[in-house]
């Protein structure tokens, strides 16, 4: 599940990030939502 989870806010950052820091925020933000709704 931690590849899924990875992988699914890897997908979000590179949507909506903007530019590299954004994309790493963005990233650590969906990686943390996705870990508290349980998909760990």
């Amino acid at each position: 599940m931690g590849i899924l989870r990875g992988g699914l806010a890897g997908i979000g950052a590179w949507k909506w990030g903007g530019g590299f820091l954004g994309t790493i925020i963005v990233f650590l933000v969906l990686y943390w939502l996705l870990g508290a709704l349980g998909m760990q």
